[in-house]
């Protein structure tokens, strides 16, 4: 985890955030998303959607302290989930994406992540503003219950991650599913 100065301003958070990641201004004006697992090179189109949820979404490393490894975009990703997308379906997807990819490579950090979402609130009920980047870390993390320990684990919070987690699987194995499908159709 990354720790951001409570006194920093969320643009000079951000600015760090962007350097550490050498994602350089956050690509919200690149046309295409470059995604690079291993040796293997992904692109996608940087979609209006997504750059309307990237925005608070880097927002969120910058308060939650989750690093952008595999590990840390799982761990936000089903942070975010816990705490709710709202009507950011492009965060939807991308982090039901990163959380099956999380219970493959670290589950109990992705069920920590997700649980500490249940406790807390989020950037994404607002739409980003520049007027946001002059608020403090501190202060958004107080505002978010971010600063505050994180209350005992009930049964529901186990029920809500069980369900969420079997939707992130589902979700991303669905298409692999149906292109076998389609595949196999062609081929034989």
């Amino acid at each position: 985890m990354v720790d951001y100065a409570g006194e920093w301003t969320l643009r000079q958070a951000r600015r760090s955030y962007f350097d550490r990641a050498a994602i350089g201004e956050g690509g919200y004006e690149e046309r295409w998303v470059r995604l690079q697992a291993g040796p293997l090179v992904l692109r996608f189109p940087n979609t209006k959607a997504r750059v309307r949820s990237v925005k608070l979404h880097d927002l969120h490393h910058v308060l939650t302290g989750y690093d952008t490894s595999w590990t840390g975009e799982a761990e936000i990703g089903a942070w975010e989930i816990a705490s709710g997308c709202a009507d950011h379906h492009a965060a939807w997807g991308l982090n039901l994406n990163a959380v099956a990819i999380g219970l493959a490579i670290a589950p109990r950090a992705v069920y920590g992540a997700f649980l500490r979402g249940r406790k807390t609130a989020n950037l994404y009920h607002r739409e980003f503003e520049e007027a946001l980047l002059e608020r403090t870390v501190g202060e958004m993390r107080r505002d978010l219950g971010l600063d505050q320990p994180l209350r005992a684990t009930t049964w529901a919070d186990r029920a809500a991650f069980l369900a969420w987690a079997t939707a992130s699987v589902a979700a991303t194995l669905a298409p692999l599913a149906l292109l076998a499908a389609l595949v196999a159709a062609i081929t034989s």
